[in-house]
């Protein structure tokens, strides 16, 4: 099973239709209180694998960071760890502030 890439703008419109997916963006704390998505939920990259029992494996997961590399291993391991919907954010959080919400700061 290969990780699906989401676009930014896919996103909203999930976002938008209420769908039920679980935002987990893995940067670190820092990059999460200075830039984050409205609902998304913190675990950093390197702390994944002790926190897997935190993640549902049969909701739908995007995975975000800065600019999609680390998300990219995040849901690279989800789905080698039995994740079944996971979903890499192309471009991450500096995507999402240029194409769909200008009010996050970019760094």
């Amino acid at each position: 099973m290969t990780v699906k890439q989401l676009s930014v703008n896919d996103l909203q419109k999930k976002i938008a239709r209420n769908e039920n997916i679980f935002l987990l963006d893995v940067r670190e704390p820092n990059e999460f209180q200075y830039a984050c998505i409205g609902n998304s939920t913190l675990i950093p990259l390197n702390q994944i694998p002790n926190r897997l029992t935190e993640l549902d494996s049969k909701q739908e997961i995007i995975v975000v960071c800065h600019h999609g590399m680390r998300s990219q291993q995040a849901a690279n391991y989800l789905i080698q760890s039995g994740f079944e919907n996971v979903s890499n954010l192309i471009g991450g959080i500096d995507a999402w502030s240029c194409n769909c919400d200008h009010s996050i700061p970019r760094y």
